[in-house]
């Protein structure tokens, strides 16, 4: 199982934001459309849905090709995307004129180096355990 070892990485890193994605875009529409709850988020969904999966594929192929012999850990590897992917979906939602409630100014902060230590935990287990049944890590 030596062929291909890119794109059986970017399979590997594609598998968990995906999964968490269909979770959380049927809680959204359940929320949205049965409760009839107005949060308009459509015009920013296109970022998470579109960009996220994609960035995490590529993000292991770079694990993949340039770190994994280094034994640089995985886990503080794939701790360090959302310094990414922050900034990006901050400018995205600017870009959009897509309003932020000023409470998440204030949770972000505490929120942040949360969101830092599940990506740890899913780049270190998830990942990781995906990429080790698939003989590329």
């Amino acid at each position: 199982m030596t062929k291909h070892a890119y794109i059986r990485a970017y399979m590997a890193g594609i598998f968990t934001p995906a999964l968490f994605l269909i979770v959380i875009m049927a809680a959204y529409c359940a929320i949205r459309y049965i409760y009839n709850l107005p949060i308009p988020i459509e015009r920013v969904i296109v970022f998470p849905m579109a960009v996220v999966p994609n960035l995490w594929g590529l993000w292991n192929i770079l694990y993949v090709a340039f770190f994994a012999q280094r034994h640089l850990s995985l886990g503080l590897y794939g701790g360090a995307l959302p310094l990414l992917l922050a900034p990006c979906g901050y400018g995205i939602a600017r870009l959009l004129h897509f309003p932020i409630p000023d409470v998440i100014y204030g949770v972000f902060p505490i929120a942040f180096p949360i969101g830092v230590a599940l990506y740890y935990l899913a780049w270190k287990y998830i990942v990781g355990f995906l990429n080790a049944e698939l003989g590329i890590a």
